[in-house]
């Protein structure tokens, strides 16, 4: 990927393309919608077209749509299955937000037993982030270069008690630490680091209970959750020119995060 900054996000007259993974809702959606602010065209993956519909209109509409792609990444060779269609359809590739993520905290998957969990958090957050990061980041390092971020959690790298810290910190750590392994892999021609969100208010966060909404903002320097638009700024930086020499790098987003 060039270094230089081109406000029209081109490279020798071609528009800058970027995957985000998991972009019909959540951190996804806002990912692709700051990047698709920022000039780049923005190819959706969702597990449906339920939510990825909304999305692609809105980016339709700024004729920033560069495709949606459906994938189950829970199913044993959903990651396999959205790298080809990746390939075979996009002409350019420039870089990829790994932002998908199994929920196991709301709806039917918080039910689900630890074990049932773990599985679809290894699934998801680790299996598919490693095979897509390597067959798409190889793809890229093979042609113009590119960028790729992935999501871990702060949290991880201190430990937090309960069945949730676990699963998530086992799951995190491990994209984590294979991010920066990827990055060697992957260097020179292909950038990866992975964003460590804090407490952002998601679809759990919103309907956390009073004892986790004080806890969230207290745990925070700034006193109040993150929001999905801070880890979408964030990762649009990162893909950017800008962070043209950051790689091998894990950035907290957490509002500066402090122990309760």
């Amino acid at each position: 990927m060039s270094g230089e900054d081109d406000a029209d996000m081109t490279i020798a007259g071609h528009k800058w393309t970027v995957l985000v993974t998991g972009s019909s809702r959540g951190i996804g959606r806002a990912v692709a919608l700051e990047l698709a602010r920022a000039g780049w065209n923005v190819a959706l993956h969702g597990r449906s077209m339920t939510g990825a519909a909304e999305v692609a209109g809105l980016l339709a509409v700024e004729g920033k749509h560069a495709g949606t792609f459906l994938a189950d990444l829970a199913v044993r060779d959903g990651a396999e299955r959205l790298a080809a269609e990746v390939m075979q359809t996009l002409p350019r590739l420039d870089a990829v937000a790994l932002v998908a993520g199994a929920d196991v905290l709301t709806g039917e998957p918080a039910k689900w037993p630890y074990e049932r969990k773990l599985d679809e958090l290894l699934q998801v957050d680790v299996r598919s982030t490693m095979l897509l990061t390597r067959a798409l980041g190889r793809w890229m390092a093979d042609r113009d270069g590119g960028a790729i971020v992935t999501i871990g959690w702060d949290q991880a790298a201190t430990g937090m008690e309960g069945d949730s810290g676990e699963l998530f910190a086992a799951a995190k750590g491990a994209v984590m630490a294979f991010s920066r392994s990827a990055a060697k892999s992957l260097a020179p021609n292909v950038r990866v680091n992975c964003v460590a969100p804090g407490w952002i208010r998601t679809a759990w966060g919103a309907g956390a209970s009073e004892a986790w909404q004080r806890r969230a903002v207290r745990e925070s320097m700034l006193g109040r959750w993150g929001e999905p638009e801070d880890i979408a700024a964030a990762v649009t930086w990162l893909l950017s020119p800008q962070a043209a020499f950051v790689t091998g790098q894990v950035i907290n987003v957490n509002g500066g995060w402090r122990p309760a």
